[in-house]
């Protein structure tokens, strides 16, 4: 059976798909055609369906949940995980709102946890993610929020952190953040996803036992990072819940949906299921 897979370049993802899409485990019937795109793209195709197992954004996934259904593996979630919002100079939090703020791309939950952080900011410029530094530095916008390698790189560049938008939503909600998930069509039998999420975890305890080497697949994608660089972002992004997000991760996700039907202003009695 082959399925399209979409997911990012960066090297979270690509350590996570290296042994499933080239093989270096049993994938059994599936193939998989592996498409590699910035998130925002993903979360852009998926009110199209256009993927059959996708990485999404938490927010792009709750627009969708009629189409989509999270895997328990692959899944982005953790302490001290979250977005930055950075600046060339300090600013005070209570002038935040009144800035232009670039943020990478309108359905991402680094543009929501923004929103979450500061309710009254509307004046955002939504652009690549790897393009937010420079628009700062290049004083085009007053603020940025960065994600990915950008949280290990923005203060050897003169930037400083005007807030841990993560660190907001821990410290209310009392519950890791959720940034990303492995969503897979819901059309497709149950017995499918239930194979393909066995895949994923399969694919990623193999990158695990061959780590800290970092494979040539995920060199190869993340372009002229530095090797140390790498390793921080695997290390920061994929952990426990990456393998299985059990009652924890499924509990952190739901909290995020709650606020999200409170802004969305979806009524609480839909039951639309956000797991397989």
């Amino acid at each position: 059976m082959k399925l399209s897979l979409g997911f990012s370049p960066c090297p979270n993802d690509t350590f996570i798909f290296d042994a499933l899409v080239n093989k270096k485990i049993d994938t059994n019937d599936f193939d998989f055609e592996p498409i590699l795109e910035d998130v925002q793209t993903l979360n852009e195709w998926s009110s199209q369906g256009k993927l059959d197992v996708t990485k999404l954004s938490l927010p792009a996934l709750f627009g969708n949940r009629d189409q989509y259904t999270i895997l328990s593996s692959g899944s982005a979630l953790g302490k001290s995980v979250g977005p930055l919002l950075i600046g060339r100079k300090m600013v005070d939090v209570r002038d935040v709102a009144h800035c232009t703020i670039a943020v990478p791309g309108e359905d991402t939950t680094a543009n929501f946890l923004l929103s979450f952080a500061f309710p009254t900011v509307t004046n955002k410029l939504f652009m690549l993610f790897s393009d937010i530094e420079k628009a700062v530095l290049e004083q085009n916008v007053d603020l940025g929020v960065i994600i990915h390698e950008n949280r290990f790189t923005y203060q050897q560049k003169g930037l400083h952190k005007i807030c841990d938008l993560g660190d907001v939503w821990e410290q209310r909600q009392e519950a890791p953040i959720p940034l990303g998930c492995i969503a897979i069509k819901k059309i497709l039998e149950i017995d499918v996803k239930q194979k393909v999420d066995a895949l994923i975890r399969k694919s990623l305890e193999y990158s695990f036992q061959n780590y800290p080497v970092v494979s040539d697949y995920v060199k190869q994608h993340a372009q002229e990072m530095e090797e140390e660089v790498m390793r921080k972002h695997i290390e920061l992004y994929v952990n426990e819940f990456s393998i299985d997000l059990k009652e924890a991760g499924r509990e952190a996700i739901e909290k995020l949906y709650k606020v999200y039907q409170g802004v969305k202003e979806i009524k609480s009695t839909d039951n639309v299921s956000l797991f397989i």
